[in-house]
């Protein structure tokens, strides 16, 4: 093996950063390409409203939130846990904080400067001191070129970016023997032979960001074993889809202070007080996300999924009923929910929404229906709107160091992998966390190389 050859990271998420980070640090010449014309798009947009790096919960509940996959992502997490994030970005010049939720944010809540910061620290050339075994950040290569990180060379270089460079898939025949990777450029096709690779190519939400999964047919003709990728993170439509009254006045608008429940047909159950928006065929944001994995799944094996809507979780049944039957004179029923028990606007409008004359004018029914309106979910919105994806490349086909058995030299990371995770912080955890053991699976292979 050309031991001056590149390592090659495919993707300019956070994973792949990560990835390029690990092994620049180790005095290898490192050659990041990316599709789009700039580094971080979809990382940059997710910090739009604020950057949400990750979460302060303790160890076991934050690996809850990986679900099934929860056992390969913990492994990957004691590398890199929420802990390690924020050193990290400490070490980036970033300060964090932990909000009322027990998010963590930068300081600034902007995820540019970050980035920014990130860039400035990949890109700087790195001198060895061959007596401390380290690196020292931005120090000048020496000679007319600079190094190619062997040991002993005395120096290394910065990551190498090439944007606008759409990964094709291997020349032939591709392999350990032959790791020769084309790409599509402004200026035709190119090839780029390399050490060793990392593809780090993202799921396949927010194609016009550069996560189109336009890698999977790639991967799977070369035997690589790939789940389909579903929406994860996403909305849903209702069944019938709202009236035209309830949508014109209400799609848009948060339903606050309310709590969802839903257990699916194998007794598994969730429930969470929250916030959700009505959309204009159905139902989107923070508390349906969270549950948007066991809906979606549902929906998959019977065709429909039906939670349960507490509009006023605060108050116990006994006194709803009791608010609901109490003598309401020559007011409207409208009018006698909102004195009553607060009920207006979209709580009001989704009871008229759904339910029948009659239960409405029944206090029983009615009281019944405030603490769990049945609300049904027949279809997941398109893949290309939802915040991330499940599916990707089978963790059984991989190797501890998120090396493909099949392709040997060739490591994956970020959401390509077959797992999901509710927002919070834990998309981008894992993100980094699988990055980072590319990286050092990649450093273990060409030792044993």
């Amino acid at each position: 093996m050309n031991s001056e050859l590149p390592v090659v990271v495919i993707g300019g998420g956070p994973a792949g950063l990560m990835a390029a980070q690990v092994l620049s640090d180790a005095g290898l010449p490192v050659h990041l390409y990316d599709a789009m014309p700039s580094i971080g798009r979809k990382f940059l947009l997710a910090g739009k409203g604020g950057l949400n790096l990750t979460h302060s919960e303790g160890a076991d509940t934050f690996a809850e939130r990986y679900g099934a996959r929860r056992s390969a992502i913990e492994d990957l997490l004691r590398d890199f846990d929420a802990g390690a994030v924020r050193a990290w970005a400490q070490g980036l010049g970033v300060e964090t904080f932990v909000g009322s939720s027990g998010r963590v944010f930068p300081k600034d809540m902007k995820a540019a400067p970050l980035l920014r910061a990130w860039l400035q620290r990949l890109r700087r050339p790195k001198s060895v001191d061959p007596h401390a075994g380290h690196f020292v950040y931005g120090a000048a290569p020496q000679g007319d070129e600079p190094a190619l990180g062997r040991p002993g060379s005395g120096q290394g270089p910065g990551v190498q970016f090439h944007m606008r460079h759409r990964w094709t898939g291997w020349a032939e025949p591709a392999g350990a023997a032959n790791n020769t990777l084309c790409f599509d450029t402004p200026q035709g096709p190119v090839q780029v032979a390399a050490r060793a690779v990392v593809l780090a190519l993202g799921g396949g939400s927010w194609a016009r960001l550069g996560s189109n999964g336009a890698w999977v047919p790639l991967l799977a003709a070369r035997g690589v074993a790939v789940a389909p990728l579903l929406p994860a993170n996403c909305g849903f439509d209702v069944q019938g889809g709202w009236s035209e009254h309830f949508a014109s006045r209400f799609a848009g608008q948060p339903f606050k202070s309310v709590a969802l429940a839903f257990t699916n047909a194998q007794g598994v159950h969730f429930g969470r007080k929250g916030e959700f928006v009505a959309t204009a065929t159905g139902v989107e944001g923070s508390l349906i996300y969270a549950a948007s994995a066991l809906l979606r799944d549902e929906i998959i094996r019977t065709g429909s999924a039906t939670f349960q809507l507490d509009l006023l979780p605060d108050m116990t049944p006994e006194r709803v009923l009791a608010e609901v039957s109490h003598p309401r004179g020559t007011r409207s029923l409208s009018s006698h929910l909102k004195s009553r028990l607060h009920l207006e606007g979209i709580k009001a409008g989704i009871l008229y929404e759904l339910l029948s004359k009659e239960t409405m004018a029944d206090p029983a029914q009615l009281a019944a229906a405030i603490k769990a309106l049945p609300i049904t979910l027949v279809a997941a919105r398109p893949i290309d709107e939802a915040i991330s994806t499940a599916g990707g490349v089978l963790f059984e086909v991989l190797t501890p160091q998120l090396m493909l058995e099949a392709l040997p030299g060739v490591f994956c990371a970020g959401e390509m992998l077959d797992w999901e995770a509710p927002t919070g912080g834990y998309l981008l955890t894992a993100c980094f966390a699988s990055g980072k053991r590319a990286g050092q699976g990649v450093l273990q292979y060409l030792q044993g190389k």
